[in-house]
């Protein structure tokens, strides 16, 4: 069997996994964040295994698949604008400044789904929860949301190939 196949293969085997997590992740309130993280694992091991144009490939047949079939459509939708992450991280990290572009990334993208998802979507029950809690509950899950990005980035520092990992 050729290279390209066995990639193909593992690629399609590990979105399936991926979906199953995207899946899941209806049945747990907090798997909102989980599951697209958890995505963003596997796709690195894509990555890592099968190539960068697979990974492109499967990052949009898991993308479009968990909009179309997941039952958490804010966990689909954090997938979607940020679920490349794993790809694109190599090249943030040549970058100068990169702490402030990869802090750039995540809220602009962070702000736009919240967005969109409120006036596409009409989920206006997170404005409501949101203006219930307080400006000091906002600021403390962009915080969090902040802290949380960048422990996964060096989560995938620890699963990138030794080549792009530093000593």
């Amino acid at each position: 069997m050729r290279k390209e196949t066995k990639a193909v293969a593992l690629g399609g085997m590990l979105g399936a996994v991926a979906m199953v997590v995207m899946c899941l992740g209806g049945l747990i309130p907090v798997s909102t964040y989980i599951c697209p993280v958890m995505c963003m694992l596997i796709l690195q091991t894509v990555l890592n295994l099968c190539g960068r144009k697979i990974a492109w490939a499967w990052y949009i047949m898991v993308s479009l698949l968990s909009l179309l079939l997941g039952p958490d459509k804010e966990a689909a939708a954090l997938l979607v604008l940020l679920g490349y992450y794993p790809i694109i991280k190599p090249k943030m990290d040549r970058l100068p400044l990169k702490i402030l572009w990869k802090l750039v990334l995540f809220n602009a993208v962070t702000v736009f789904m919240y967005t969109a998802v409120v006036a596409l979507l009409g989920l206006e029950a997170i404005i409501v929860e949101h203006n219930f809690l307080g400006y000091a509950s906002l600021a403390l899950m962009i915080l969090l949301g902040n802290a949380t990005f960048f422990l996964l980035d060096k989560l995938l520092t620890r699963f990138a190939p030794n080549k792009t990992r530093k000593a």
